[in-house]
């Protein structure tokens, strides 16, 4: 087993850091840290992102995607802010949806914008109180002629105070009687939406929305074909996209551990550096294996969802893993600091919101444990 990059893979991660470091960090900083971005920044973070294949990492290159392995998307994502990992992995998630689910019309209309950075994508599946589990929606459709008539609410939807095309999933009547689920294309433009923008605990520069539709006409053309598989092509972009999330947890913890490596050695107490006390190693060396042993989780997932195996519950594994070993890593950054630890001006106090925040998309930690338990006992916790 080989740990170490592939020349490709360096040359990916050093791409990608530059732009983070070059053109995105200083977006972000010139903006107010606590406001969501408007949609001109969310556009240019996309264009820069569309440039070394984020937003189109799952689209093969005969479709005009970066075809990427995961293994090489989750090596990018994790050079990103985690800011702009919450805007481009649920647009590209999208476009994946609808690249692989959706109408050849559909993808024409759609997909080479997206994967240009020219239109910005939503998926809207949790609900008010709907969250894990899509089967259980309550947004309905109905036929009105050539047109679905949708009614129902979305819930804590990354990008849709700002997005040009929302991929949702509804239930929609059913020959026979009765309703099945199904996706539709809900098109800002043609269709037009509530989306309240909803104050968050961090990370608050990613716009993040309540969604109402209120009798909202939406042309049949727009509903996904049916093939009866909604829930699974949901289901195979969360594999990717947890470890995705892990490594955005990941990101964070690596800034909050080279800060600390910098503090102690120019903190002075009792005459020497505070990194000569052994309680002050402990601390650093917890902090760089709780970071390495995250990563390592998520590149694991990565390279096996790349090599066909089911990832379910190494996918679930990965992103409960890596947010709350990252969450602990920031805290003892925090206590290494003391009192700087709690400053705002230092930044470690934002990452420890921000970490948290990484929590809950993708996947609750409850959630997730229990896909991972059902994946080892062959028992399904949350479904009879």
């Amino acid at each position: 087993m080989d740990f170490r990059l592939t020349d490709h893979q360096e040359m990916l991660i050093d791409a990608a850091r530059k732009i983070s470091e070059k053109q995105i960090q200083p977006l972000l900083a010139a903006r107010d840290a606590r406001q969501p971005l408007s949609r001109a920044d969310v556009l240019e973070i996309l264009s820069k992102a569309a440039d070394i294949g984020l937003t189109s990492a799952r689209i093969p290159e005969e479709g005009g995607g970066a075809g990427m392995a995961m293994l090489d998307y989750g090596l990018v994502m994790e050079q990103m802010p985690p800011t702009v990992g919450l805007i481009v992995q649920p647009h590209e998630a999208t476009t994946t949806r609808i690249y692989f689910g959706g109408s050849e019309e559909q993808k024409r209309r759609f997909v080479q914008g997206m994967m240009a950075g020219q239109l910005v994508g939503a998926t809207g599946s949790t609900e008010p109180d709907c969250g894990s589990d899509p089967r259980g929606i309550k947004t309905t459709g109905e036929f009105s002629g050539d047109m679905l008539v949708v009614n129902g609410r979305k819930q804590w939807i990354s990008n849709s105070t700002v997005c040009d095309v929302i991929h949702i999933t509804c239930r929609v009547p059913k020959e026979g009687g009765g309703y099945r689920m199904g996706r539709v294309l809900v098109e800002r433009a043609e269709s037009p939406f509530e989306a309240e923008e909803v104050p968050m605990h961090g990370l608050c520069q990613a716009p993040l929305g309540e969604v109402s539709f209120a009798d909202c006409r939406v042309p049949v053309s727009n509903i996904c074909p049916d093939d009866e598989n909604t829930a699974r092509l949901l289901t195979i972009t969360w594999l990717a996209n947890r470890p995705a999330v892990g490594l955005m947890a990941v990101h964070l913890a690596q800034k909050a551990l080279e800060l600390a490596k910098e503090y102690v050695g120019v903190r002075k107490q009792f005459g020497k550096h505070i990194g000569a006390f052994q309680a002050i190693q402990l601390d650093l060396a917890d902090i760089e294996t709780l970071v390495v042993s995250a990563r390592l989780l998520c590149y694991n997932a990565l390279s096996a969802i790349d090599q066909g195996a089911r990832a379910n519950g190494l996918s679930a594994m990965a992103k409960r893993y890596a947010v709350e070993a990252c969450d602990k890593a920031i805290a003892l950054a925090m206590r290494v600091h003391g009192a700087m630890g709690l400053s705002v001006e230092l930044g470690l106090e934002q990452m420890a919101r921000d970490v948290r925040t990484l929590s809950i998309p993708d996947g609750t930690p409850g959630i997730l444990a229990l896909i991972q338990g059902r994946e080892l006992s062959g028992i399904d916790a949350f479904r009879s």
